[in-house]
């Protein structure tokens, strides 16, 4: 297991689950593409929630969450911000992740999960760098603020 950085602590876009504003598609579809297009990004997103709400760590976050909406907006967010034909229509990540109390260790562990999705479909260590660092600046709305 590779050790986790904090560029990948921006996957707790993965907490992801929804934000009210429209975000549109890049033109530059190469990291789409790289992961498989719409059906490669579902197939990860799919390993990841089952890798996610198996993990003691990070399963309580999810407690009475509307999954299927989690996976879908997921995928809208992970399309559009890897230059996909997707917008991303969820709610803000701040509005989302207010009042759950995310702290450091539970988001290192969202990584770490979504990182061995990523390892199970065959995503190459560079390319996944490439959607952690697209992820990353979203660290700061997700966390918890005391």
């Amino acid at each position: 297991m590779r050790p986790i950085s904090a560029l990948k602590a921006a996957t707790l876009a993965v907490f992801v689950a929804t934000s009210g504003f429209a975000l549109s598609a890049h033109a530059d579809d190469s990291l789409y593409q790289a992961f498989g297009g719409q059906a490669g990004v579902a197939r990860v997103i799919d390993d990841m929630y089952a890798n996610v709400l198996a993990d003691p760590r990070t399963a309580p976050y999810f407690d009475g969450a509307p999954i299927k909406r989690i996976k879908q907006k997921l995928n809208e967010q992970f399309c559009m911000l890897m230059g996909g034909p997707c917008v991303y229509t969820g709610r803000t990540m701040k509005r989302t992740h207010e009042g759950q109390n995310i702290d450091r260790a539970a988001f290192d562990a969202l990584v770490e999960d979504l990182q061995k999705a990523m390892d199970k479909n065959g995503i190459p260590f560079h390319t996944q760098n490439k959607l952690l660092a697209k992820l990353a600046p979203m660290y700061r709305d997700v966390q918890d603020r005391e």
